[in-house]
């Protein structure tokens, strides 16, 4: 039988990820949580309940629901959350949709999603909770940080280095070797060619660094 699972999340992520686990087949999903929106709590999203928010982990472990997965797209907020359901003793799931490819022995971080499309290549890895996107490609000897969101359609080239919990917009290029610092905002559909420091927002063809983040 598969074991439950409840996705933290009820938004157009949170979507993505339920139509990955309903694929696998692994998991059957008992639910969702929102904090976002309590106005959502007891009604139906994705043809599940929204079974409320933090306040049902306790009850749900009682329940014997020991797995779980994000469905949102904060970096931070899930290397926080990460760090709550682990302590009441969750196990964090990892989705991986059937038409990505990930290279053997790649290791995937738990808690990671894999979307639709994505490519992941030879000695990359993959820190615990990164999203990979649709039809993103992660080229080889890569190194994804925890909690790392790279959006639809991002190329990285070759031993590119992400660090924690950054974000790299819909449609960007990354050069090959590039490093691009933890806390980091990469915009839509720039072209990165140098290394960025921590905690910067950087974009445009070629990509300059914008602003710092406080």
């Amino acid at each position: 039988m598969p074991r439950k699972l409840v996705i933290w999340g009820a938004s157009g992520h949170a979507l993505v990820v339920a139509d990955i686990i309903r694929l696998k087949g692994e998991y059957e999903i008992a639910g969702f949580l929102d904090d976002m929106n309590p106005g959502r709590h007891n009604t139906m999203f994705c043809g599940l309940p929204i079974l409320g928010g933090q306040e049902q982990l306790n009850m749900l472990i009682e329940k014997g629901i020991r797995h779980l997965i994000f469905g949102f797209g904060d970096c931070e907020a899930r290397l926080r959350l990460s760090r709550l359901v682990c302590e009441k003793g969750f196990n964090l799931a990892t989705a991986i949709h059937p038409h990505a490819i990930v290279s053997a022995g790649v290791p995937i971080g738990a808690g990671s999603v894999i979307a639709a499309g994505a490519v992941v290549n030879p000695c990359s890895r993959i820190g615990e909770n990164t999203i990979i996107n649709t039809s993103a490609s992660v080229d080889h000897e890569c190194s994804l940080e925890e909690g790392v969101h790279i959006c639809p359609g991002v190329h990285l080239g070759g031993r590119v280095k992400v660090g924690r919990a950054a974000w790299i917009g819909i449609g960007a290029t990354i050069r090959d070797g590039v490093h691009i610092g933890a806390h980091s905002i990469i915009g839509a559909g720039s072209v990165l060619l140098h290394d960025v420091p921590d905690r910067v927002v950087c974009y445009g063809v070629p990509a300059k660094v914008m602003r710092r983040i406080t």
